[in-house]
């Protein structure tokens, strides 16, 4: 059922977060007791976030292109999820190792790749919901589950590293702290993983996209003969290594390729991604340095006093306070997730968004004014409005744009017509071998219709494009460029990973210029002062955001 579906797609986004939320909060101290400095950690925090700015963006493109018979976005989740359980697996066993550096370079390894695949396998997870549940209604109640699940797996991944593992019994079959929590949380993720095999994915919509329109009044497939058949197979051979070698002719291509995925972005997505961009940067100011704010500006403690003082122990008890307000938060996110729907059906998507993005700053200046540690804990709470928002709203208003492209993205082609434009620039090619055979392949595995010379005014198949091409050849032509064809459609996952693109450039940007900031005003309140501030200009690009068809008018 449709319920189910949801529940199995969402059990991935849970497993990711509570992978992301216990591992990445966990490992700073690790980095630090191993002698990295902290200079050096927070380079090491960011090497996840700016690969994914690189990537992302490219395995978009790829997902939307892909074609096999676990769908579009299976064969991409699969794959980074196998990075996540290597990264798990990487720290889980790091803690049997004696010599130092070899544990340096191999806890930098598994905290990057733990890092990279985790926040970039939500893309295609993002647009697998959105191709399974297309209707802006269902759409929006899909989204919301997803940030029901992400409030959730995060509450689960910050209460985890808190639990003495090495007390427990677990600890017997499973290792020390460190070791049964990676262990715990590799078992946890591949689990949930297990549950994507039961996705029933895209069943219609992937016929829709390789069979075409023209298709459905197509003669009755008829099987080849076995001598057409090995003649295909000699020019398939032939038009395979043919793209091939085009593709790693263009791999020198891939940074243009890259520069043009961000920079042909329709007005309506760069209206929601710069919005995004400020309203996340805002939000990932305020939750990357909350705990060292209350540490340091409400318990007055000193993060670099020595163990045992006064002033650390106020820090360490301003730490576990700023933790608490975290953990709130997500608890909030997980009351707003569940009626967020009921409230975008109540006042509508416009007012929701706006409030919530009005919401942030408003909280971030009381934080800079109070000096009371329960009126800024119920303000950090608080903020769970936005972040609930921000998880499901920008997602269900580019779903509406891609359900709606004739209105949203009317420049751009649509699938049909580039399998169209596609099948015109290969004919030349094709009918050197197949003079009168058009034999539509799916999924790699050859059709079963074979027209004669008679038949040849039928109206040519959409799929038919796909005759000589693999998934592999077909995605890696659309990663690294292919000069000759013609512009292709606007797939929906390319424009998820672009939104996407702005919560990991939000990670980076205030890690760069924080710490200066904090170093030239001698005060940590400046964190929230420049969260409030960044909220303050997301107000305004939030009202320049498409919501509907009379934004369009305008």
């Amino acid at each position: 059922s449709r319920k189910t579906q949801l529940l199995l797609v969402n059990s991935l986004t849970f497993g990711l977060e509570v992978c992301l939320a216990a591992g990445i909060t966990y490992v700073p101290p690790l980095l630090l007791e191993v002698g990295v400095e902290e200079k050096f950690m927070t380079m090491v925090l960011g090497i996840g976030p700016v690969l994914g700015l690189v990537f992302v963006p490219l395995i978009g493109s790829a997902s939307d292109h892909w074609r096999s018979s676990y769908g579009r976005r299976r064969p991409f989740i699969w794959m980074l999820c196998l990075g996540v359980l290597l990264s798990l697996f990487v720290l889980a066993s790091l803690f049997a190792l004696n010599t130092r550096p070899l544990e340096i370079a191999f806890l930098i390894l598994g905290i990057g790749l733990l890092d990279f695949c985790g926040q970039v396998c939500f893309t295609p997870l993002e647009a697998l919901l959105s191709d399974l549940f297309q209707e802006p209604d269902n759409c929006r109640q899909a989204f919301s589950m997803y940030a029901f699940m992400i409030s959730l797996g995060g509450c689960i991944g910050y209460l985890l590293p808190a639990i003495d593992w090495g007390g427990s019994f677990l600890a017997l079959y499973l290792g020390g702290q460190e070791t049964c929590l990676f262990s715990l949380l590799a078992i946890i993720f591949f689990g949930c993983v297990l549950a994507t095999l039961f996705v029933t994915e895209e069943v219609a919509t992937q016929a829709d996209v390789l069979d075409g329109p023209a298709l459905k009044d197509a003669p009755p497939k008829l099987s080849p003969p076995a001598c057409c058949s090995c003649q295909l197979s000699r020019s398939s051979c032939l038009l395979q290594a043919r793209h091939l070698m085009q593709a790693l002719r263009n791999l020198c291509t891939l940074l243009p390729r890259l520069h043009s995925l961000y920079c042909r972005i329709p007005k309506v997505i760069r209206r929601l991604f710069v919005a995004e961009l400020c309203s996340w940067m805002a939000l990932m100011t305020f939750m990357l340095f909350y705990t060292d704010f209350v540490g340091e500006g409400l318990y007055h403690g000193v993060p670099r006093a020595k163990p045992g003082t006064d002033a650390r122990r106020h820090y360490d008890e301003g730490v576990r306070m700023g933790s608490l307000g975290l953990f709130l938060q997500c608890v909030t996110s997980i009351f707003f997730s569940t009626i967020m729907d009921r409230m975008v059906k109540q006042f509508g998507t416009r007012a929701v968004y706006l409030a919530s993005v009005v919401f942030f700053p408003v909280a971030a200046f009381i934080m800079c004014l109070s000096h009371s540690v329960i009126v800024v804990t119920i303000s950090a709470a608080l903020t769970g409005f936005t972040f609930s928002a921000l998880q499901i709203l920008p997602y269900t208003l580019a779903s509406l744009y891609h359900h709606e492209k004739q209105v949203f993205l009317h420049k751009y082609k649509s699938k049909e017509e580039e399998d169209a434009a596609r099948l015109d620039k290969k004919s030349a090619f094709s009918k050197g071998h197949l003079s009168s055979q058009k034999l539509p392949y799916q999924n790699g595995h050859a059709g079963s219709l074979f027209s004669s010379s008679s038949s040849s005014s039928s109206p040519p198949a959409a799929g038919s494009a796909l005759c000589v091409s693999s998934s592999c050849d077909v995605s890696l032509m659309m990663m690294v460029g292919e000069p000759d064809s013609v512009a292709p459609s606007r797939g929906i996952c390319l424009d998820l990973a672009i939104l996407d693109s702005a919560f990991l450039l939000s990670q980076v940007v205030p890690s760069l210029f924080m710490g200066s900031i904090v170093q030239f005003t001698q005060s940590v309140t400046a964190y929230m002062v420049s969260a409030a501030g960044f909220g303050l200009v997301a107000i305004y690009f939030a009202t320049k955001v498409v919501f509907d068809k009379s934004d369009m008018a305008k």
